[in-house]
């Protein structure tokens, strides 16, 4: 699958979720621990948000403090589904010619970057999906490239903080992949 494509179904299926939450839904728990629906969802938007920036070649410091904060405001919907529109346009733009992004830790790759955001979507996906009771259904073929991709970083992933300790888990490769990220795949509010 094609790394914009890719990313593209992942902020797809992320968009769908966002667009079925309900007025009395934004401050219910998530599985991401401290984090309420709002949070969660502003998270997400902030990511998105960066996307654009940093795969055109901006860096963390050109950038600044512009994303910091509450980016939903009184319209968290429009708000997320613009910055996802703004997302995926961006990487859809760039992503054919490759190079570099200037992250927090340095250089990277613009592949790689392309796959964490793809990996954030789906597996915060899948939070948003549990927390408001939606269809937490991730696409199989999905599930198979970012496992794929997240088996060689788990422990990078886990030792910088970025995911909690492994769970028990099913024997479908969603619930392998959603615990292998730290979340209890059979979480429920």
């Amino acid at each position: 699958m094609e790394l914009d494509t890719l990313h593209a179904r992942t902020v797809g299926a992320w968009t769908q979720l966002v667009e079925g939450i309900r007025d009395d839904q934004w401050e219910l728990p998530t599985p991401c621990t401290d984090w309420s629906v709002r949070d969660l969802v502003n998270h997400v938007v902030g990511e998105d948000a960066w996307t654009g920036p940093l795969v055109r070649g901006s860096t963390i410091e050109e950038v600044g403090d512009r994303f910091d904060g509450d980016l939903l405001g009184d319209e968290p919907v429009g708000r997320a589904r613009d910055a996802a529109a703004e997302a995926v346009a961006a990487v859809a733009e760039r992503m054919p010619a490759g190079g570099t992004v200037h992250l927090s830790y340095g250089e990277e790759q613009l592949g790689e970057y392309v796959l964490q955001l793809a990996a954030d979507h789906l597996i915060h996906g899948w939070d948003l999906a549990v927390a408001t009771g939606a269809d937490a259904t991730l696409d199989p073929e999905v599930v198979d490239v970012v496992a794929a991709w997240f088996s060689e970083r788990e422990e990078l992933y886990r030792s910088a903080g970025a995911v909690g300790a492994r769970v028990a888990h099913g024997d479908d490769a969603q619930s392998r992949l959603i615990a292998a990220s730290g979340r209890d795949p059979a979480w429920s509010a």
